[in-house]
């Protein structure tokens, strides 16, 4: 267990006048941002559009007191909040309770596992998400959520969790289409994929600083919503069966207590831990990233507290599951936030929207926000990393192929569950057949190489072999075949020393195994011998009868154990 800090003291301290004005400018670049983006994804979670407003005023402050990034920007993102959909879905199509109740439970578990696993020092599980297998699962994601917004963008009926579901109530329900909601939402689309490409650079020829075009570009979404809104108002879309937002209601979240129950809890358990475990991984690397720029060490175990509270209080706000963003955080980052501060004033500013804002976004088109989910979700389809494991490894190609096409066709859940049983696989594929090398002397030196790859000098009655892995339960056997595999191609071998420079640990499978090889090579007038055992190994192995039993002797250097045993 551990002591909870609060890492704003460390920049509180030192807070100035410069650095809030630089943390004021970027927290209003990332408000412009915010807003669209939560009304957005809380319709992509299936809940009211306030329910995003929500999630992004507690949410931040709670980030930034107890998170350990001056520069990450919490809130609703793309992924989580398809996630959300799809477990909320299964509990409110049950009955129990409503959407939104379901919601705040979700936040509710979701922050408790984060909370919990950060008072036991549990960040070290992002290693059991390599980073391909998480590209891979974020790339279906995306997919999946691009299309489940034409829905919106044509004006039908596609309801769907998975690629065959979408794509089959797509193309029954295409002929409904609405040609108004049709021309609103693909005008919306190109004008902001034309935009995010070339509105920038436009606004530079044109004489506009770069901090000033950029600043302009992201605030594309606020104009093309605002545009959009006055079409569908002064046009009467409504009448011509436009979906709008409608009310919203108008004010601050009302604390409330999330919905206990057993029954509910048992259902939204999983897709909370699914939900913290992806959030988490996702987070610590956006957090990392902007770090390493500025120099900034991103603690894992403080990232569980700071997203477990984030998380709490989005539950206690009304709020549904939130982590850190990608593109909002590198927005911030770019815009010059120093610290949290950023945050705060981005949940004052969005505090603001709900008190005085929400009026004005009833006529805002659906279409129109699902075009803002769509062309946000496009940066996620991530087919360099794809590519890159084509080319480079192909075993971390199958572990992504495996996720995407699971995440597709199954589900976002199992797509997670595959994705953590494909890095653990991978994982094991790789050190269940280490790789172990006969080396022999370089001429003229003290060092030891692969006899395949170098010119070396070998010795007849010696055989060297380096391990170059922990030995552990899934490759003890393979150092036993590979032990009689070399002794039965080679005459005249008198000792077999085991080179360990590598080994980091050898678990009681491992040890078993090596008792089992120095017993072998005993019964053939064979002597083991052990070389450059590291300390820790070679504690635990004082502890096993393995050194009382060895047929040789352990050498702290490869090169004195050869000249005493060669011939």
């Amino acid at each position: 267990m551990r002591v909870i800090k609060l890492p704003c003291w460390d920049w509180l301290r030192h807070y100035n006048r410069q650095t809030m004005g630089s943390d004021l400018v970027a927290a209003l670049i990332v408000t412009i941002m915010l807003i669209p983006q939560s009304l957005a994804y809380a319709l992509l979670a299936g809940l009211p559009p306030e329910m995003g407003l929500y999630a992004s005023i507690l949410p931040l402050m709670a980030y930034a007191i107890f998170g350990s990034s001056r520069t990450l920007s919490v809130g609703p993102v793309a992924v989580v909040s398809l996630m959300t959909a799809t477990a909320v879905g299964k509990v409110a199509q049950q009955g129990s309770i409503d959407y939104a109740t379901a919601a705040t439970t979700l936040a509710l578990l979701s922050g408790l596992i984060l909370v919990l696993l950060g008072l036991m020092r549990f960040g070290f599980v992002t290693n059991f998400l390599s980073h391909p297998v998480v590209s891979g699962f974020i790339t279906a994601s995306g997919i999946i959520i691009a299309i489940s917004q034409l829905s919106h963008i044509f004006g039908i009926e596609a309801p769907g969790k998975t690629l065959p579901e979408l794509a089959q109530s797509l193309a029954t329900t295409i002929g409904t289409t609405n040609v108004y909601t049709l021309g609103i939402g693909a005008s919306c689309l190109l004008l902001l994929q034309l935009s995010r490409r070339h509105l920038s650079g436009l606004l530079k020829q044109c004489g506009l600083s770069l901090f000033a075009s950029e600043t302009l570009a992201r605030a594309a979404p606020v104009a093309v919503i605002t545009l959009s809104t006055l079409v569908a108002y002064g046009a009467d879309l409504q009448a011509r069966g436009v979906a709008l937002v409608g009310t919203i209601p108008q004010g601050m979240p009302a604390f409330s207590q999330p919905y206990i129950e057993w029954t509910v809890i048992e259902e939204l358990l999983l897709p909370a831990l699914l939900i913290a475990l992806i959030g988490f991984v996702e987070s610590v690397s956006v957090g990392r990233t902007l770090g390493a720029k500025r120099r900034e060490r991103i603690d894992a175990n403080q990232e569980l507290m700071g997203l477990g509270a984030a998380n709490l209080s989005s539950a206690f706000s009304g709020g549904f599951p939130v982590t850190g963003g990608f593109s909002r955080s590198v927005v911030n980052f770019d815009a010059g936030a120093q610290t949290q501060a950023a945050s705060i004033f981005t949940a004052a500013g969005i505090a603001l929207a709900a008190l005085f804002l929400t009026p004005i976004l009833y006529y805002l088109p659906k279409a129109t926000l699902a075009a803002t989910i769509v062309v946000a979700v496009s940066s996620l389809i991530d087919w360099k990393t794809i590519k890159e494991a084509w080319n480079y490894d192909r075993a971390d190609f199958m572990a992504i192929a495996i996720t995407i096409l699971l995440t597709l066709f199954l589900g976002v859940e199992i797509g997670v569950i595959s994705g953590v049983s494909a890095s653990i696989a991978l994982h094991l594929h790789r050190t269940m057949r280490p790789h172990f090398a006969i080396v022999g002397t370089v001429p003229g030196t003290e060092h030891y190489r692969n006899i395949d790859r170098h010119d070396v000098r070998t010795h007849a009655n010696l055989l060297s072999i380096r391990v170059d892995e922990s030995l552990y339960f899934a490759n003890a056997a393979f150092l036993e075949e590979l032990v009689d595999t070399e002794l039965a191609q080679r005459e005249g071998i008198e000792h077999v020393i085991l080179m360990c420079p590598a080994v980091n640990m050898i678990d009681l499978s491992a040890l078993e195994a090596l008792q089992e090889v120095n017993s072998s090579l005993l019964e053939r007038d064979v002597k083991l011998h052990l070389s450059e055992v590291k300390g820790p190994v070679m504690d635990a192995l004082k502890r096993s009868p393995l050194l009382r039993q060895l047929g040789g002797k352990v050498y702290l250097n490869h090169h004195a154990a050869v000249l005493e045993l060669a011939v």
